[in-house]
């Protein structure tokens, strides 16, 4: 607060001419240093008594009152008059800034009185561009010029459909340069962290293919730009020229963010594997969030929010309840998500309660929010990256336990091998009656051999070749085609809206769907050459030696409207069913070409899905 020298700590009163109640004015002095809070300066008076500023200006102080911290701080109150008078009691001529720390206000009307005459009138708020603004700032500033012994008078109409709290505050121009410094790191520090977060987890989740991931980076970034929003941030740099977007994106970002909650933490707490239940409400709750969302443009700005903040906090609960039930039956990752959420609950609780007028607290209705949701997403992030660790460990833990059970084999076979040789030094001594029974075992030996041997490269649910055939293949036809300067083409085949059957159908339908389209892609391909293999999922690769892009399009569409016209149905339903394919092919002349193929027919099934899906797409250089 600013300090005040002797009699100046005390404002004075003076009687306005015609009224019975004491007007209350400030005084201020020269200090250069600190920031003076105007809340218990404040008069107000609803606007719809009076409309303009000659009627404000003709009224008699007892019909304005103070302004309660109370009476401002709630959503969609109807516009009023406010006023504050300053006094400045120096020999010398005073700079000061007013300013209004709320960037959500719709319409200011700003009128500067000096001597009983307006001398200036200011229209802002975040309804207009905002280059339309007298100070290019977040919040909305006026500075003035105060003469010695001269009172100034300020009215503002308020208008707003949001919170039309009121933190006007004077500041000297050292003291707001040094506010604006430490607020602006602040905010950018916060808005950095977030945003970082935000992009390596997108990151992650783009190679990774991880849906928890996926959801855990639209969820922070959907909370960096509605912090950015609150902040005022976003309306400055991302959108200065569209109000009208500025309008919305507070209660459009606030279901948005909610429905990446849902969807994340049905994935964290893995209800698919632990409580069906509670996954039906995360998907019902998500399809609330994403009703919520596409419907809050046409709705009341203020119904909106309340809707929003009600929403948030029953959500939030929601979430804390269901992770602590989770908690209690002994997972880790609830137990942690217990923990950060809890955090969010709190912050949430107070500024929404804030908000909707319940309590009173001395601080600023986002602080406690904005603690709490940073609190939440550095400790969300720990938990993915322990989910993470986790999953790596059973991975390595799988790989080792393969090893294991490859040298178990090999070990048989050696000591298969020594009994073979056994043997034959026996037999050398018997009659060649025996010797014919010692080659009939010999040949079911190595029959029994080959059969473990193929079995190892074919997919156990398809029936098809499994990734490390396709790959050990793709690289010795890839040598062929570089020997013999033949064309090789590889097909990539993913079947469409996958997800949607497991979903609707069960897994069991999407494990029978899978054996189909492998049954089909065998059946299509003629020559004892080519090579079907199951790629990973609900995808496969065909790999067409010897063959150019005109034949592989044709075996390509051949295969899709055989697929397309597969008569599969379960539970006596029909399954619609169609794939998308991405073709390359060309001549192999370095020994990396062949991953390059690939990935250039993954990037031909790409343009396939993007274009519709149910498709064939050829790779070429200008696509």
């Amino acid at each position: 607060m600013i300090r005040y020298n002797g009699w100046l700590l005390l404002a004075f009163i003076v009687l306005l001419s015609t009224g019975v109640r004491a007007e209350t004015i400030l005084a201020i002095g020269g200090d250069e240093e600190n920031v003076l809070e105007l809340s218990p300066w404040l008069y107000f008076v609803p606007a719809n008594e009076s409309k303009k500023i000659e009627q404000v200006r003709r009224l008699r102080s007892n019909q304005w009152h103070r302004l309660p911290s109370e009476y401002n701080n709630h959503i969609g109150i109807d516009p009023f008059w406010v006023k504050f008078s300053v006094y400045n009691s120096e020999a010398k001529e005073i700079d000061r800034i007013l300013s209004l720390a709320n960037p959500h206000i719709d319409r200011i009307e700003l009128y500067h009185v000096i001597q009983h005459k307006i001398i200036d009138k200011v229209v802002m708020g975040d309804s207009f561009p905002f280059s339309q603004r007298p100070v290019i700032n977040n919040n909305f500033l006026y500075p003035f010029e105060l003469k010695p012994e001269e009172r100034h008078t300020f009215y503002l109409k308020i208008e707003t459909e949001g919170s039309a709290s009121l933190p006007l505050s004077l500041w000297s121009q050292n003291s707001f340069a040094q506010n604006i410094e430490a607020t602006s790191l602040t905010h950018g520090f916060q808005l950095g962290a977030l945003t970082a977060i935000g992009l390596f987890s997108l990151f992650i989740a783009i190679t990774s293919r991880s849906f928890s991931y996926s959801y855990y980076s639209g969820y922070v970034l959907s909370v960096t730009l509605l912090v950015a929003t609150l902040h005022g941030f976003s309306f400055r740099f991302i959108w200065p020229n569209w109000p009208t977007l500025q309008q919305l994106m507070v209660p459009l970002l606030i279901p948005l963010t909610m429905l990446f909650a849902l969807l994340f933490t049905e994935k964290v707490l893995q209800l698919k594997y632990h409580n069906v239940r509670m996954l039906r409400i995360c998907r019902y709750g998500a399809a609330y969030a994403l009703l919520l969302t596409l419907t809050t443009p046409f709705l009341d700005y203020a119904l909106a929010l309340y809707i929003d903040i009600i929403s948030v906090l029953f959500i939030t609960v929601l979430l804390m309840g269901m992770a602590v039930i989770q908690a209690f039956k002994g997972y880790k990752l609830a137990k942690l998500y217990t923990l950060a959420w809890g955090g969010m609950l709190v912050g949430s609780f107070i500024t929404g309660l804030m908000y909707l007028g319940v309590i009173q607290l001395p601080i600023k209705p986002l602080t406690p929010v904005m603690l709490g949701l940073t609190f939440e997403i550095l400790f969300m992030a720990a938990i993915l990256a322990i989910r993470y660790n986790d999953e790596r460990k059973a991975k390595i833990r799988i790989q080792q336990e393969a090893l294991l059970q490859a040298q178990r084999i090999r070990q048989t076979r050696e000591e298969a091998l020594l009994i073979e040789a056994d043997s034959n030094e026996k037999l050398e001594q018997m009659v060649q009656g025996r010797t014919l029974e010692l080659e009939v075992a010999l040949r079911e030996l190595n029959e029994a051999n080959q059969k473990l041997t193929e079995q190892a490269t074919i997919d156990s649910l398809t029936g098809v070749r499994n990734r490390a055939a396709f790959d050990k293949r793709l690289l010795a036809e890839g040598r062929l085609s570089r020997r013999q300067q033949t064309p090789m083409a590889l097909l990539m085949l993913d079947i469409d809206r996958f997800k949607s059957i497991n979903d609707n159908y069960g897994h069991l339908a999407g494990d029978q769907t899978l054996r189909l389209i492998a049954q089909t892609l065998k059946e299509n391909l003629k020559r004892p050459a080519d090579l079907v293999s199951r790629f990973g999922g609900e995808e496969f690769a065909i790999i067409l030696p010897n063959t150019a892009a005109e034949g592989a399009l044709l075996v390509a569409e051949l295969i899709r409207k055989a697929v397309a016209e597969l008569p599969i149905s379960w539970e006596n339903k029909t399954i619609p069913l169609t794939i998308s394919i991405g073709v390359s092919a060309e001549i192999i002349n370095t020994e990396n070409q062949p991953n390059n193929l690939l990935d250039q027919a993954d990037k031909a099934l790409y343009r396939a899905k993007n274009n519709g899906r149910n498709c064939v797409m050829l790779y070429t250089s200008e696509s």
